[in-house]
């Protein structure tokens, strides 16, 4: 059972990597047809850059920006296949521009003077020779093809024809024995297409971080302007923390013990008079308490669950996953105790994506990962439903987005059609000293 078992994997394996290199070299022309294109794009940006500095091509300029930053975001996606992240250095584009001349102008501006524009165009003018290289994984299996038909018999019409044997690598094939040597270095040919494919996709996509990717400038820019929004966001997030707080006081527990407080008066009034309805709003006034007090202990528990602070996350964690109607399973390595804060936000997300995965996702399993890595705390969310899921529909995700943003977290999710589900949450934070309680 464990050799079918390995030989089940073995081929599952080479299958996956065969897929993988016909992926790479589809991108691969793909990036030579752009690069191609980038030539084009980058004599017409020039053009329009000559023409707007003399005072004219003011309103091609915006255009023609417009399809060499899709070429480069489509560099910089085939990047991120590779493994090579590359994120989007452009400066955000302000208010919407004022539909005159005036406002054309002020666009023009804003594209002139953002460093990504200048490093677009220099990338444009390289990418015509460095991307060429995208056609190397298309030629090598080409080349492996050329060989399995010549192993084929195909050589035969061109032997009739011209009395000569066909070449290949170094094995000329004139008869079935050279025909059946020419499987050696066709195998070899199409074994380094499918090892030598990925290296070369990455090796360009070194070369588009280089010159796409965000400069140390760029991202301190990018770093002030989020941790603005960020603090707008967490300042907004806090005054409708509180005025919640505020409705949740004043319409439940608030109004009860006005209520229980006028019941104790009635008691006092009727108790040498009438003991027994004396004794009936005594009743009613426990019963009250009762549930102000309950009321209170909801309302403490919105703020930060009690068990958080009795026993940590990852137990609180999994006593998520116990109340949950999913099959949750948990699984929490967490050498230390983040901050009381960090460990909120990733309990009520996590609370939030579990209830997303019940009413939404039609799942019935999900696994919640905890791990502390490099000072991030992580947290990854996967079931097994059936997919979908867009921050954009909806406030639940885009709420956990904020929430996290107030500790410059971030927040990915990958939901497929036909599922699985799977969001990661990071958080920097350091944990401090070790924890004592089981997990």
């Amino acid at each position: 059972m464990r050799t079918t078992g390995n030989v089940t994997h073995g081929i599952g394996a080479w299958r996956a990597r065969a897929r993988r290199a016909v992926g790479d070299t589809v991108v691969g022309v793909a990036i030579a047809a752009g690069a191609l294109a980038a030539l084009g794009l980058f004599l017409t940006t020039t053009y329009f850059v000559i023409l707007f500095v003399i005072g004219i091509g003011a309103v091609a300029l915006p255009i023609v920006t417009k399809g060499v930053r899709w070429l480069c975001n489509a560099n910089r996606r085939a990047a991120g296949r590779s493994g090579v992240q590359v994120n989007v250095p452009y400066v955000p584009e302000p208010q919407e521009f004022e539909k005159d001349i005036v406002g054309w102008m002020r666009r023009c501006k804003w594209i002139l003077t953002d460093p990504a524009t200048w490093r677009d165009l220099l990338w444009l003018l390289l990418n015509t020779g460095v991307g060429m290289i995208g056609l190397l994984p298309a030629a090598v299996l080409y080349y492996a093809l050329e060989g399995l038909a010549v192993a084929l018999g195909l050589w035969k019409p061109i032997l009739d024809a011209t009395g000569h044997g066909r070449w290949y690598c170094f094995v000329t094939v004139d008869s079935w024995p050279t025909a059946l040597l020419a499987l050696v270095p066709t195998i070899g040919v199409f074994l380094a297409w499918l090892w030598v494919s990925p290296l070369i996709l990455k090796t360009h996509a070194y070369f588009t971080r280089f010159l796409l990717g965000p400069t140390e400038r760029t991202l301190l820019a990018s770093r002030v302007r989020h941790l603005a929004e960020t603090r707008t966001t967490a300042l907004d997030t806090q005054a409708a923390e509180l005025r919640r707080i505020e409705r949740d006081l004043h319409d439940g527990a608030q109004a009860r013990l006005v209520g229980l407080g006028i019941t104790l008066g009635a008691v006092e009034r009727q108790l040498d008079r009438k003991p027994e309805e004396a004794r009936r709003l005594l009743l009613e006034a426990r019963q009250s308490s009762v549930l102000a007090l309950r009321e209170l202990r909801d309302l403490v528990r919105g703020i930060h669950p009690p068990v958080l602070a009795e026993r940590g996350l990852a137990d609180a964690l999994r006593a998520l996953g116990i109340a949950s109607p999913l099959q949750v399973e948990v699984t929490a390595d967490i050498p230390g105790l983040p901050p009381a804060p960090v460990e909120s936000a990733v309990y009520f997300s996590v609370s939030e994506l579990l209830t997303n995965a019940l009413k939404h996702s039609g799942a019935d399993h999900v696994e919640v990962t905890v791990w502390h890595e490099s000072d991030v705390l992580h947290a990854r969310v996967t079931d097994d439903g059936r997919g979908g899921a867009d921050a954009g529909q909806g406030t639940g995700l885009t709420g956990i987005r904020r929430r996290l943003a107030a500790f410059d977290g971030t927040l990915d999710i990958s939901s497929p059609a036909g599922g699985p589900t799977m969001t990661k949450m990071e958080i920097p934070c350091v944990l401090s000293s070790p924890k004592t309680s089981s997990s």
